[in-house]
């Protein structure tokens, strides 16, 4: 079933026919006004030369009429007009007409409009023998008034046309078609990369998360290949930690859940209520062991869950040191530990993640209850936190060991009740707020000071 919202990919066009059809359609519109300009402008400057021609042949033939005896008369044969006129591929008629419109010579039967007043000359169009023909009236002005016409088919005319457009037009077409080709062939090459980290993401399977090759052929697609290689990357890290918790769980509960269910298998065997007093005791006991355990599990994979969505904000160290105090009061009363603080009514502003500030604190005084002697100290001074306890503490060779998962001292294991993830979480929770870790004897005489300095606000 086909997600919804999402179309197959055989469906969507190719980014290569997108970027085409972006590039070519303004540019073959731009193309397309630009000819119908430069037509427009090749007709008025053709039609203005074969005018200007007509209005020469039109000047040459008045220059020939003169005044006579009976008048206005021309001086030119017919065979001498037609030498005056020649073109070899125009049809051209004339007319020479007196001012009241009565031929003096040419072509009778040449209806053109005279020219409006003030005007030397006309042009117009006109039907004449059935065509179409480009006209001419020229006004000569008196005592000898008069008027040339002069009229001629437009062969000549559409065939420059013709050529003008078939010598600019078609070259710009080749050309528009090689640019589209050279276009499509560079973006198909620009896009190649593309495929081919596509390709190399389809032949992988869903447990490869290694980075992606990615071609250094432009900063686009650096980003987008860096962005991918950083995601792969966070998916790798989620996926460890998933599998490393899964693993820990895996082997850490097994031996507490064994340990419940031979209690209570015993306890079975047994009809005397003191021995099953005794043995629900012991599983109540184990219960607690194996919640502690998995608190501390889920505490280590938030930590390694944090590493991307880590969010600081401006918090007061001091409230929340006072706050995981009065949360561990009734524990220590419980244990008999006199659970103090210092240093707490000074305001002071730490930049950091509530969430990992308080298991920071929840961790370091619950081990320091459990293996830390009878007077355990939340201290503060300035931007540095610090847990004291007065216990046997620790060898100075052996400080560094401890921070390490699964690391246990004699007295951790004598009691049975951890399973070394104490310290483990809080450096790690101190490596992500960026705060230095350090663990240091409390006195000379013994005792264990776990202090973390915080980058201050």
């Amino acid at each position: 079933m086909k997600e919804a919202g999402r179309s197959p990919r055989g469906t969507s066009p190719t980014l290569t026919g997108r970027v085409l059809r972006r590039v070519l359609l303004p540019l073959g519109l731009t193309w397309l006004v630009g000819a119908a300009v430069a037509l427009v402008i090749a007709i008025h400057f053709t039609a203005e030369a074969f005018d200007r021609a007509m209005i020469d042949d039109a000047y040459s033939v008045s220059a020939n009429v003169e005044a006579g005896e009976r008048g206005v008369e021309l001086l030119l044969s017919p065979r001498e007009v037609r030498n005056v006129l020649f073109d070899r591929q125009e049809s051209v008629y004339f007319a020479v007409l007196r001012p009241d419109g009565s031929l003096l010579a040419g072509n009778a039967g040449l209806d053109v409009p005279a020219p409006e007043d003030g005007q030397p000359y006309r042009f117009s169009e006109i039907a004449y023998r059935g065509q179409r023909l480009r006209a001419l009236v020229l006004n000569h002005a008196a005592p000898n008034a008069f008027r040339v016409v002069i009229a001629q088919t437009t062969h000549a005319r559409s065939a420059m046309l013709e050529r003008l457009l078939a010598y600019s037009f078609a070259p710009q077409l080749v050309l528009l078609a090689i640019l589209a080709a050279w276009l499509w062939s560079g973006i198909r090459r620009e896009l190649e990369p593309l495929a081919g980290m596509q390709q190399a993401l389809d032949r992988r399977d869903v447990n490869d998360l290694a980075p992606v090759e990615v071609a250094r052929s432009s900063r686009e697609l650096e980003a987008l290949g860096d962005a991918m290689n950083s995601l792969l990357k966070r998916l790798e890290d989620s996926v460890s930690a998933q599998r490393e918790f899964a693993g820990n769980v895996a082997h850490e509960l097994r031996t507490p859940l064994a340990g419940i269910r031979a209690l209570a298998d015993y306890g079975l065997t047994h009809r005397e209520p003191a021995v099953w007093r005794e043995q629900l005791e012991r599983i109540a006991a184990s219960q607690t062991r194996a919640s502690h355990l998995v608190d501390q599990l889920l505490g280590l994979a938030l930590a390694d869950e944090s590493r991307a969505g880590l969010r600081c904000e401006l918090l007061r160290l001091d409230e929340i040191a006072q706050q995981a105090v009065l949360r561990h009061l009734a524990s220590a009363d419980a244990k008999g530990v006199d659970l103090g603080a210092s240093g707490l009514d000074q305001p002071v502003s730490v930049r950091g993640d509530g969430a990992l500030i308080e298991g920071i604190l929840d961790n370091l005084i619950d081990n320091a209850l459990r293996y830390g002697g009878r007077t355990v100290t939340v201290d503060m001074a300035g931007s540095t936190l610090s847990v004291v306890d007065d216990g046997p503490g620790i060898p100075a060779a052996e400080l560094g060991d401890w921070l390490q998962r699964w690391a246990q001292g004699p007295a951790g294991r004598q009691l049975g009740q951890g399973a070394g993830l104490g310290l483990a979480i809080v450096t790690r929770y101190a490596q992500l707020l960026g705060a230095e870790l350090s663990l240091a004897p409390a006195s000379p005489t013994g005792g264990l000071r776990v202090s973390v300095r915080f980058a201050p606000a």
